[in-house]
């Protein structure tokens, strides 16, 4: 495992540039358009959150949204936090809480290639929780750098 502090190539936050889906049959798609917001950070004591919405999502009427507002906000945003872990060219992320209950608990496996300020980070092949079909995600994020 790299370690948790200067060593590790990670450590920061990031700002999504890209979120993409490719099915096992090749289909591809920008799952929350081409100007997907969200965030993803991993500091140094090994904690970590991701968190993203689509662009262009609904605004609800009130500060109560109806129940269609629910779901359409529920269905265009993910987030999740907890530990990780981190090897050459692999993270592992520990979820404690998320967007997606079922995900507690649970070992969510990402690949990942730094070039520069980008990182690439692609998800095993699993079941989307949008649609169920099998494929992966390859997710772009760029590093957020200090305000001067």
């Amino acid at each position: 495992m790299v370690g948790l502090a200067a060593d590790n190539p990670l450590v920061g936050t990031w700002k999504l540039k890209s979120y993409v889906w490719t099915t096992t049959d090749g289909k591809i798609s920008s799952v929350f358009g081409e100007h997907p917001t969200g965030y993803l950070s991993y500091s140094a004591d090994g904690r970590m959150y991701a968190m993203g919405t689509a662009e262009d999502r609904i605004a609800p009427h009130d500060i109560v949204p109806s129940d269609k507002e629910r779901l359409e906000l529920y269905k265009t945003m993910f987030a999740y936090a907890g530990t990780y872990s981190v090897e050459p060219d692999k993270v592992v992320h520990h979820i404690d809480n998320s967007w997606n209950q079922i995900w507690n608990g649970t070992d969510q496996i990402r690949f990942y290639k730094l070039s520069g300020d980008t990182l690439t980070i692609t998800s095993a092949r699993a079941r989307s929780p949008y649609d169920g079909q099998d494929g992966q995600f390859v997710l772009v994020w760029e590093k957020v750098r200090e305000a001067r």
